[in-house]
């Protein structure tokens, strides 16, 4: 699955992070950090973190 964060629109809230630690990070200057292709069996956790994102700036492709 591949993932894909406009960064344009992330606001990096890090609310993702909560979601999916091993996909979404914040770095030490506090900017959003990713993983672009995970396993599908992260699949829910990857959703349930472009769920929550306030600015819906994460697209997922299977």
């Amino acid at each position: 699955m591949k993932i894909y964060v406009d960064m344009d629109q992330c606001q990096h809230y890090g609310q993702c992070t909560f979601e999916a630690p091993t996909v979404f990070q914040l770095n030490d200057d506090g900017k959003l950090e990713y993983v672009g292709e995970v396993d599908a069996a992260l699949a829910e956790q990857v959703e349930a973190a472009a769920d929550v994102c306030p600015m819906q700036a994460i697209t997922i492709e299977a």
